[in-house]
């Protein structure tokens, strides 16, 4: 599949909406890849142990304290999101809403997990999904 640039401005621009919203440092530095479902399928498997793929993984990189590291660098890496663009098509079609929308979402929901945010549990769940709808609605994109 091919990333075009309508594709790359909306991630940036959920993760700039993020970044303003949770107070996120402008020296924060986040990794997005847009991948396939071959791709994400191993990355699933290998560090989840789920034998599929998936839309959207998340690896963060400030979990627990970091120890202080004298004359690090001005940057904070937050951690890397990976996105299956074939799954999130798929999801577009089947939820009945564009794909620039599909791919908001699971950027908003890869950055929140990032952030320490998960759905483990029904108030978890209902705790993100809340925090995606309010970042989203900043941006005019709405579940339709």
């Amino acid at each position: 599949m091919i990333i075009t640039p309508p594709m790359e401005q909306i991630v940036k621009s959920v993760l700039n909406k993020a970044a303003e919203v949770y107070g996120i440092e402008t020296h924060t530095e986040v990794s997005v890849v847009l991948a396939d479902d071959e791709y994400i399928h191993q990355l699933n498997r290998q560090y989840r142990g789920k034998d599929c793929p998936t839309d959207v993984l998340s690896f963060a990189l400030n979990e627990g304290e970091e120890p202080e590291i004298l004359d690090e660098p001005e940057e904070i890496l937050l951690g890397d999101i990976i996105i299956s663009l074939e799954t999130a098509t798929r999801q577009a079609k089947e939820y009945g809403h564009s794909l620039e929308r599909e791919l908001a979402y699971l950027t908003v929901h890869g950055i929140l997990h990032l952030l320490g945010y998960d759905h483990m549990t029904e108030d978890e769940k209902k705790e993100m999904r809340q925090e995606e709808e309010h970042i989203l609605s900043f941006l005019g994109i709405s579940r339709v």
